[in-house]
């Protein structure tokens, strides 16, 4: 890991070779960028108002559990909302000439959108041919999907003769396999570093702390969700304070359910 990064922040190293934190962290020591993911228009609309996030990403698996019907008509109406920041909208189709139209047309959309390609098709085929003959013509792109680092490497040479672009990988899902992802995510921040055009995202973070792992590691970017992002006002809340809240939460949940319990003593 680049030393400069970490500054002077208390640490102490893990086998890995990340630093750990053992002072309480603080949001304006992050170096990474935190780029809401969702696809809820009124959760878009309020992280907007939000200073820390720098951009958005969607995707059509949450976009369909969002009830998202009309993908243009939902992407035209978000993109106005963050604007000037970045955000990215997915190509659906399996066929590559069917991606290609669909990435062109996507980019049309404004100067802020990125379009995401998957890094292979639904049987296994790479779309990197696609991905370089797009990026040749200067489409920003987001390769999504990566979860390897030889993908990663692979991707950043299809993306070596654009323009500024993105390179997805999906750390929680590493990490869902029984994987530790840093290693993996330190590998990529060093396949990047010969494309400063480039940008690693941490994509499918699983906790709040990850926002400080892809900190740690030089990630450029993490992609978090709504449901962590409420959880940045905990960041360097005191433990023993905590502690007591999180007591008096279960005491007063038990007696807002009546559990009641006869005793030996006959005591309620």
């Amino acid at each position: 890991m680049d030393a400069s990064r970490n500054g002077n922040r208390p640490s102490r190293p893990l086998r890995s070779g990340i630093a750990l934190r053992t002072q309480p962290p603080k949001l304006t020591d992050l170096r990474v960028e935190i780029f809401a993911d969702g696809a809820d228009e009124a959760g878009i609309a309020t992280m907007a108002a939000n200073p820390l996030i720098k951009g958005f990403t969607t995707n059509p698996t949450v976009m369909r559990k969002a009830g998202i019907t009309d993908y243009e008509a939902f992407a035209r109406s978000v993109i106005p909302l963050v604007a000037p920041r970045p955000i990215s909208f997915e190509v659906f189709a399996d066929d590559f000439p069917g991606m290609e139209e669909q990435a062109r047309e996507i980019a049309t959309w404004g100067p802020n959108v990125i379009v995401k390609v998957p890094i292979t098709d639904t049987h296994g085929a790479s779309s990197l041919p696609l991905v370089r003959r797009l990026a040749r013509e200067r489409l920003q792109l987001n390769v999504t999907a990566l979860l390897t680092p030889e993908q990663v490497r692979d991707a950043a040479d299809a993306l070596a003769d654009g323009g500024p672009s993105f390179v997805s990988v999906f750390a929680g899902r590493i990490a869902d396999t029984g994987r530790d992802p840093l290693p993996v995510m330190t590998e990529a921040v060093r396949s990047l570093r010969a494309y400063p055009h480039l940008r690693l995202i941490w994509a499918s973070p699983r906790e709040l702390l990850n926002i400080f792992h892809a900190d740690a590691v030089g990630c450029h970017v993490i992609t978090v969700t709504n449901d962590v992002l409420a959880k940045l006002p905990l960041v360097g809340k005191d433990l023993a304070e905590y502690s007591l809240e999180t007591v008096r939460m279960f005491f007063e949940d038990g007696r807002r359910a009546g559990y009641a319990m006869r005793t030996r003593s006959g005591a309620r």
